[in-house]
């Protein structure tokens, strides 16, 4: 049987470890590490993410601002909000919850925010910077899964990692994290012919497609350690990952559960990045 790589224990921890050096660093500044997020629209998962995100931040004592806009906002009006977020001192981190409605490009807008408040880490300075090993900001999600791994001591240089999706949000960064820390990489997507022969090889295995338990414990290597990154709903309304949790846990050494894996550290990771802004903003 598996043992949890618990998310939300260690995103407890990471939580405090932000509220501590908050504190010190608020000493420093005259004022609290900053986080602005911006919602457009009504999107009711991007409602409960950012009403967590708010709720982070006033715990570990960071400044939060949230910025509601109506849907009809236009490209240029939520541009011009970015620029003036980002020469604000107040501002070390700003988020645009995605996604955006289909009349604003997600894309010019993300590339609008200072790559220096990037916290997100999805603006193309710091993805590019990303393939030499020296972004600013790491993209949370991936950022959080390697800080699982590492509290789990999971061994990743030498593995055999397969990861499973190539989104520029969690797929190819996580690739290139895991690459850097050693491992061999394969990269596959929900097309790729025979994808449960790469899945057996991997020693690390990372799930991100969005497809309610598409891997199964008969594609999983006994002993591997599996990363379930996919939030679903299946066919009773109950939230489950892209990994049939039961199947797996019978093959795998370590596994995230869904809800309590990843969901946590990424927000915890949302933390971490602003904390290292506030501080380079100090310097």
């Amino acid at each position: 049987m598996s043992k949890l790589l618990d998310g939300a224990a260690l995103a407890k921890e990471l939580r405090q470890q932000c509220r501590q050096n908050a504190d010190v660093l608020a000493a420093r500044l005259g004022r609290k590490p900053g986080l602005d997020v911006i919602l457009v629209g009504q999107d009711p998962a991007s409602q409960v993410y950012v009403r967590h995100k708010v709720a982070d931040c006033e715990e570990v004592g960071f400044r939060s601002r949230l910025h509601r806009l109506d849907e009809q906002l236009t490209q240029a009006q939520l541009m011009t909000l970015i620029r003036q977020l980002n020469e604000d001192s107040a501002v070390d981190g700003i988020l645009v919850q995605l996604p955006l409605p289909a009349h604003i490009d997600s894309r010019a807008v993300i590339e609008t925010i200072d790559p220096a408040k990037d916290v997100d880490g999805f603006h193309i300075h710091n993805a590019g910077a990303l393939m030499t090993g020296a972004p600013l900001f790491r993209p949370c999600t991936p950022y959080g899964v390697m800080k699982l791994l590492e509290k789990a001591a999971v061994p990743i240089r030498g593995a055999e990692a397969v990861v499973v999706g190539a989104s520029n949000i969690v797929g190819k960064p996580q690739a290139l994290l895991l690459l850097q820390a050693g491992a061999t990489v394969t990269i596959c997507n929900s097309k790729t012919r025979d994808l449960a022969a790469h899945t057996r090889r991997a020693d690390i295995l990372v799930v991100a497609v969005g497809r309610a338990r598409m891997i199964g414990g008969d594609m999983i290597k006994e002993g591997a350690t599996v990363i379930d990154v996919g939030m679903n709903r299946d066919e009773n309304g109950k939230l489950c990952g892209d990994v049939d949790f039961a199947s797996a846990s019978e093959k795998a050494a370590w596994i995230t559960p869904v809800p309590g894996g990843v969901g946590p550290m990424t927000r915890a990771m949302l933390l971490v990045n602003t904390l290292e802004a506030a501080q380079r903003a100090a310097i």
